[in-house]
């Protein structure tokens, strides 16, 4: 009880301040990257884009957003949230106005491509909100921004359609888009103006290096090799996509060299791995200061569960409830929306269950829930009532979206200075789930579809058994050299 009344929720100073302004940023980045989701028939009609144009959109929307979060949790690592996240809402704007302003496809997916990076932004948020909160509190904090955050997408959904009506005529959805990259650059000033990476007399810890994650152990380096892989392999799937066999935006040259230059660079990855943490093989690491790695990698396949899911499932669901009960376009669309709905109070949830009861136990419980649920979606058909089948999967995404609350309240225990480099490959394992489940939905039914998403969710929980329960201190050394443990439980 005493926890849950120093946090505040009514309160705009100290880190509740930080916590607010954190995930109105994250919100925004959201807003954004999804601002063309609601408008797209809109946008298609102006453009004259195909059914093939308008599916490659979507493809490129997320494309970039794999190796965004990872560079982008580097960044912030070193440099801290305050100038990061100013200096991606501010960026990000540029792609947004090119978009709003597109004459043809070629503009158009040019600005979308390049807006993928704005999705980069929820690591940036992680750092912050563990710089500002203690141990006991930061499940519920990270849910919070997590949650509110992603519930941007929403609000577009709900916003921007209306704004581009007030406008009126075919360049309606222009206007929309373009407010919305205004109030990204605005917030950017209002974000560096108001924050800072840390509480004052607290240190700020940077990584040695930022070239690569470092890693404590021989072990642990061969892991983090073989976990890069998956995300490549992601990047790869979406140059099938755009390739003739998908959409046939490359040809099978073009497709042929982003596969060769995508070896290359994961050839360079694992070089650059081995520049910062080839010392293992000479010396081991003090036990003060060892991590260990298998926890970040629990927790990326955990994460390519949840939010992977979540991010395919609120992609298709309108168009299963439309084909499913025979709605129409506008009632499938506000049935499926009860899914993203529950991210307000779903996510933080699951943070403050982790908080409460324990990191892993939660875990267990949700990833569990999360299967289960998902199994009960493949079996939804056409004689189900309908209220039955929304009811499901509001359950269903209350656990998922619980366990990406869980999941993101064991992050910042794990390394401090290598805080947004940990959130930064977790949360591209989200979108490398994402792509993974759509390609399958995009050759099998809506219940394989699920049922997949179910069977990597009992993987998750298999994999789960091996994580530890974050506890004790982890010690980390400021810039001038003295060691401090900062507690974790």
């Amino acid at each position: 009880m005493d926890k849950i009344e120093r946090f505040n929720l009514t309160s705009f100073s100290g880190k509740m301040k930080i916590l607010h302004l954190s995930w109105i940023a994250f919100f925004l980045t959201f807003v954004v990257w999804f601002n063309h989701a609601p408008l797209l028939e809109a946008i298609a009609s102006s453009l004259g884009l195909s059914k093939a144009e308008v599916k490659t959109l979507l493809i490129l929307n997320v494309a970039l957003t794999i190796p965004a979060r990872v560079i982008i949790g580097m960044l912030t690592d070193k440099y801290g949230p305050r100038l990061s996240y100013a200096l991606l809402l501010a960026a990000s704007s540029i792609p947004c106005f090119m978009f709003a302003l597109a004459d043809n496809f070629a503009q158009a997916a040019l600005g979308r491509f390049l807006l993928g990076f704005i999705g980069a932004g929820f690591v940036i948020g992680i750092r912050m909100v563990s710089e500002w909160f203690p141990a006991h509190e930061l499940g519920t904090a990270e849910g919070i921004y997590g949650g509110w955050g992603n519930f941007g997408s929403a609000a577009a959904a709900m916003v921007l359609p209306t704004l581009a009506l007030l406008f009126g005529g075919a360049d309606g959805w222009r206007y929309a888009i373009g407010i919305s990259g205004a109030l990204c650059l605005l917030f950017s000033v209002v974000w560096y103006l108001h924050v800072t990476d840390t509480p004052k007399g607290s240190t700020y810890f940077r990584p040695k290096q930022i070239a690569a994650m470092e890693v404590t152990s021989v072990g642990d380096l061969y892991l983090l090799l073989i976990m890069k892989l998956p995300m490549y392999a992601a990047l790869a799937l979406l140059t099938w996509k755009l390739s003739p066999q998908g959409v046939n935006l490359l040809s099978e040259r073009a497709a042929l060299i982003i596969y060769v230059l995508l070896a290359a660079i994961y050839l360079f990855d694992a070089w650059k791995v081995w520049q910062v943490n080839g010392h293992l093989f000479k010396a081991p690491v003090p036990a003060l200061h060892r991590y260990k790695f298998r926890q970040v990698a629990v927790l990326n396949v955990l994460y390519f569960a949840t939010f992977g899911s979540e991010l395919a499932v609120v992609s298709m669901l309108p168009l299963f409830f439309s084909e499913t009960f025979g709605l129409d376009p506008v009632k499938a669309g506000l049935v499926a929306s009860a899914y993203a709905f529950m991210n307000l109070m779903s996510r933080p949830g699951g943070g403050w269950l982790s908080d409460r009861f324990g990191r892993k136990i939660i875990l267990l419980v949700l990833t569990l829930g999360l299967a289960l649920g998902y199994f009960l979606m493949a079996m939804i058909n056409s004689s189900w009532p309908l209220v039955v089948a929304v009811i499901a999967a509001m359950a269903c995404s209350f656990f998922v979206q619980a366990g990406e609350g869980a999941v993101f309240a064991v992050v910042p225990l794990i390394k401090r200075r290598l805080t947004g480099q940990i959130a930064g490959m977790t949360g591209a394992y989200g979108n490398v789930g994402s792509v993974f489940y759509l390609t399958i939905l995009s050759v099998t039914s809506y219940q394989v579809f699920f049922s997949v998403i179910a069977a990597t969710a009992l993987l998750g929980f298999a994999v789960l058994l091996l994580m530890e329960e974050p506890r004790g201190e982890i010690a980390e050394v400021g810039e001038d050299g003295a060691v401090q443990l900062i507690r974790v439980s």
